[in-house]
């Protein structure tokens, strides 16, 4: 088996180690003896449909999101039509707004996002900064492997926010989770992310998978089914190490 994943604008928007979201999809898809390969989404870049089983938009500055906004347009299209077949897709912070209705800044025009999260955002006057921890929606718990080797339903994430954009989620939205430690979407309702079919939005930086190899498997996982087209059972790695470190920071931090 194989996996491209697709890395939207990586040179302009990469902050606070996204990187290392791209890292964990790869290394626990080749400790599973599945071929991995990265393609770099830039601006002169056309995608075609069935080019990419994975995508990752990470977070940037104003000034980069500028300029991927004027970029993202011409791949719009395609990412949307490959989100409505399952093709999962992860987005961070600056990613995730682009990818909802609009991102209004403090100062410049209103920059227009390509609609695929029910969701806009607006720059606020106090930076939200830290690490935040959340409970899943229902519907989206992922699983992981117990110390002891047993199966459990883990329905908490945990990454690092650093964000001033407000997101609002419109009626019918699903958030991706509900805030139990930081700000989220917007630091008032205590939602954090949302979730389109296989695609996710979030302001979880940290890097996020790394700290989370549950949610890496899930796309990991949605990603092999969509492309195959069965029912696919990663083969079961040898997290204790990753589950001890992602309770330590659930119980740290919350």
């Amino acid at each position: 088996m194989n996996l491209t994943i697709g890395y939207l604008y990586g040179d302009l928007m990469n902050t606070y180690g996204d990187d290392g979201n791209i890292i964990a999809l790869k290394k626990r898809a080749e400790w599973r003896g599945i071929k991995v390969k990265v393609l770099n989404i830039s601006n002169d870049k056309r995608l075609t449909a069935g080019e990419v089983d994975i995508f990752f938009f990470g977070g940037g500055q104003d000034q980069a999101q500028t300029l991927v906004c004027r970029f993202l347009k011409k791949n719009a299209k395609v990412i949307k039509d490959e989100v409505e077949k399952g093709v999962p897709l992860l987005s961070v912070c600056g990613g995730y707004q682009l990818l909802g209705e609009y991102y209004k800044p403090h100062q410049g025009p209103k920059l227009e996002g390509i609609g695929l999260f029910p969701a806009y955002t607006v720059a606020g006057n106090k930076r939200m900064i830290g690490n935040i921890v959340i409970k899943l929606s229902t519907g989206y718990r992922l699983q992981s492997t117990a110390e002891d080797g047993r199966q459990k339903s883990e329905d908490l994430l945990v990454g690092f926010e650093n964000h001033s954009g407000k997101t609002y989620l419109k009626k019918d939205a699903q958030p991706l989770g509900k805030v139990i430690k930081g700000s989220g979407n917007n630091g008032e309702d205590k939602t954090e992310g949302c979730v389109y079919k296989n695609a996710i939005g979030c302001y979880m930086h940290g890097s996020l998978l790394p700290k989370n190899p549950q949610l890496t498997d899930w796309l990991l996982k949605k990603a092999l089914e969509v492309k195959y087209k069965k029912v696919i059972d990663l083969k079961p790695l040898d997290d204790i190490l990753e589950n001890k470190a992602h309770i330590f920071a659930i119980s740290k931090f919350s």
